[in-house]
């Protein structure tokens, strides 16, 4: 039986302290609260609907609705720390095996598509939450003006856009 242990260091991708964002001038916990918020307000309606509707047979009208909107809230505010801590999904398999220029290269042309990306949703999430306020659109559940859910796409786009930007800037500077 071979007893070999994993001498495999840390990728050259992740070198900053995980979950930290030492860059950063903003402070994550923002992030990091903000999410939990979410995460215990969905957890909270999830909850008291089903104790009153097992208890009444009658649901909340507003849970699906709000717990839609919170995820939503969630998974930008997740995508924002991530991009900070440089903990975003992407295959370092081959980049890890790259010359230190051509891994630099790789990592400003993913944050660059990245920022593209990101871009794109600020720019139509602003341009889907302007028609929506402007054609008063309202939510099929609450009656409710669908912007306030969505005007959540271009902001927190542009937030994620800030720390895609933070993070490039700390790659090419050699502190990422």
């Amino acid at each position: 039986m071979n007893n070999v242990s994993d001498s495999r260091t840390e990728p050259p991708a992740a070198e900053s302290i995980r979950g930290e964002a030492p860059h950063a001038r903003v402070p994550i916990s923002i992030e990091r609260s903000l999410g939990a918020l979410a995460m215990g307000l969905i957890c909270l309606i999830s909850f008291a609907n089903v104790v009153v509707r097992y208890a009444t047979d009658v649901s909340f009208a507003f849970t699906e609705e709000f717990s839609v909107f919170l995820m939503v809230i969630m998974t930008f505010v997740g995508a924002s720390l991530a991009f900070a801590t440089n903990e975003n999904i992407r295959i370092v398999f081959l980049l890890d095996r790259l010359p230190p220029r051509a891994r630099l290269t790789c990592e400003v042309l993913a944050a660059l598509a990245s920022f593209f990306m990101f871009a794109l949703i600020v720019w139509y999430g602003g341009e889907l939450t302007w028609d929506e306020y402007r054609f008063e659109q309202t939510s099929p559940g609450l009656g409710y003006p669908t912007w306030i859910y969505t005007i959540w796409l271009p902001i927190l786009g542009f937030v994620i856009l800030l720390r895609i930007l933070g993070r490039l800037i700390a790659t090419i500077r050699g502190r990422a």
